[in-house]
């Protein structure tokens, strides 16, 4: 086991048992190691979503998929097959073109932007997903023509979506049946994690297909006020929060001990108790378990006991005054995924190690 992220584990689930046991009126006490566990979470403070966007249902079915499952590889997304231990789903903040004099059949026009700065350099992107959403219309099945453009330059008005300044990326049929379409634009938002190249898309809807007379392609336009939203999902993988593939977790066996004695207790941390509640989606609690008990002389097999905790429990017995017993401790840490939103309002899959105590030993 890595002794930092044990370590780290230990202290997300003691600081968090302080916390929900703390009364309300000493909780301002616990500014700085409250603040130092989100930055372990990789926030920067605590979350507060003002208008937060609605959580794709992609993200809720992984999230449930791996409590359900206990996946054995947590630093792969089975249902896209790529590697990755962080899925972010970024909200569309870019905004319609202003009006122009038709060109064509040409039904709506809009600058697409997803700030990508959330990414940090330690992660390798493995996958980037488009999705455009429609939401209801009278023109149900009606044809379309789809274009979507990568942004490359600004004009000199500070414009996007000129011919000169962008490149074709879909050019495609379609008709609107009420659901999602996606893209697969993985390359394009491994270029985008530096935000000098990060200019965003142009999305262009024509009415009719290529085939259709522009005539009468026209006055099918109205259908298309209905462009509800879009956004992009991005997988990445963070190496160091990975470890080798884990088989099915299993409860440890239970000994009849005495009460005093080195074992795991139970703690189950329920997210309201700490106000963080209206940030963290899924799960709303969890059982993380904590460490609690003596480990005296002499050292059995059922407490897990180390060469040096077996020569300390010797130690002290002969000194006690000079030599503490060895410390109860977690030796054996099991993972939790965790659904929220992060600092910029974004949706957030984390897989996180060393979160909730299987075992517990002499050290």
């Amino acid at each position: 086991m890595d002794p930092f992220a044990s370590t780290m584990g230990a202290a997300f689930i003691l600081t968090y048992a302080v916390l929900s046991l703390l009364p309300p009126s000493h909780s301002s006490d616990l500014t700085h190691q409250e603040k130092m566990l989100l930055q372990a979470l990789g926030l920067k403070t605590r979350p507060n979503p003002i208008s937060p966007a609605p959580v794709p249902s992609v993200l809720r079915k992984i999230f449930w998929k791996e409590v359900l499952q206990d996946a054995e590889n947590p630093c792969r997304v089975d249902m896209f097959n790529v590697p990755g231990n962080i899925l972010r789903a970024f909200p569309d903040q870019g905004h319609l073109s202003p009006s122009e004099e038709p060109r064509g059949p040409l039904c709506l026009q809009k600058h697409l932007f997803f700030d990508l700065s959330a990414v940090e350099k330690k992660e390798q992107l493995t996958m980037g997903q488009l999705e455009v959403r429609f939401s209801h219309n009278k023109y149900h099945g009606q044809a379309f023509q789809l274009r979507l453009y990568r942004t490359l330059r600004m004009s000199l008005k500070g414009m996007v979506g000129h011919s000169q300044s962008r490149k074709l990326l879909v050019d495609q049929s379609y008709r609107l049946l009420h659901q999602s379409l996606y893209f697969d634009l993985t390359k394009v938002a491994k270029d985008w994690t530096n935000k000098e190249n990060n200019l965003g898309l142009v999305l262009e809807i024509f009415a009719g297909s290529e085939t259709s007379k522009v005539n009468s392609s026209l006055a099918q336009c109205g259908g298309f006020h209905s462009f509800l939203y879009s956004s992009l999902l991005t997988i990445s993988l963070d190496p160091s929060h990975c470890k080798a593939p884990r088989g099915k977790r299993s409860a440890p066996p239970a000994f009849l001990t005495p009460s005093n004695i080195c074992r795991r207790r139970r703690l189950y941390i329920d997210f309201r108790d700490v106000g963080w509640q209206n940030w963290i989606i899924a799960p709303q609690g969890y059982m993380a378990n904590i460490c609690h008990g003596e480990c005296p002389f002499p050292l059995t097999e059922m407490l897990n006991g180390s060469n040096h905790a077996i020569l300390q429990t010797l130690v002290h017995s002969m000194d006690p005054e000079s030599t503490p017993q060895p410390c109860c401790v977690p030796i054996k840490l099991s993972p939790i995924s965790m659904l929220y939103y992060d600092n910029d309002d974004n949706v957030v899959l984390r897989h996180y190690e060393d979160m909730s105590v299987d075992e517990c030993g002499c050290k």
